[in-house]
Order: C-alpha cells, then sequence, then structure tokens
C-alpha cells in the first residue's frame, strides 16, 4: 500500500510518496541486442543464429533479462519493457 503525505507551498497543493521509483536495470550491449530480438518473437536459437553465439549463451542472456527485470516469462517481460 502506497502513503501518500499532503503539503501546500504557496497556493498548490502537493501529494508525495516516500516509496521510490524503482529505476530501469541497466543492460549490457548484448543484453539489449538479445532483448530487441526477443521481442520480435524470436526463439534462443533463432537469436545467436542472428547474434552468431551458441544457445547458451543465449539463454544465460536471457535469464538474467529476467531477473534483472523480475520476471519469469518472455511474455512478462515483454510486457514490462513495452509500458
Amino acid at each position: 500500500m502506497t502513503r501518500w503525505t499532503t503539503f501546500r507551498w504557496g497556493g498548490s497543493s502537493f501529494a508525495v510518496t516516500s516509496e521510490p521509483v524503482p529505476e530501469a536495470p541497466t543492460l549490457t550491449r548484448a543484453e539489449q541486442a538479445v532483448l530487441q530480438l526477443l521481442l520480435e518473437g524470436r526463439t534462443n536459437a533463432e537469436i545467436a543464429k542472428v547474434r552468431k553465439t551458441a544457445v547458451r549463451t543465449v539463454a544465460n542472456q536471457v535469464a538474467s533479462l529476467f531477473k534483472k527485470h523480475g520476471v519469469s516469462s518472455r511474455s512478462e517481460l515483454a510486457a514490462k519493457v513495452t509500458k
């Protein structure tokens, strides 16, 4: 539950929350490239072929993207990054 505090300054009222706004995670260039291909609906094998890397490397990068964004599926990741 978010706690809001209202205060007045001059002739205006403001409502603020003390909860921090989550920052976007920092992604490596490789993770950014994998994310873009993932958003196009590509499989790990297709991404690996395009990126000229191992499927296992792509799987690790996808897992890292899940962890950094706090999700557990490609659809959750897509929904979160395309808000």
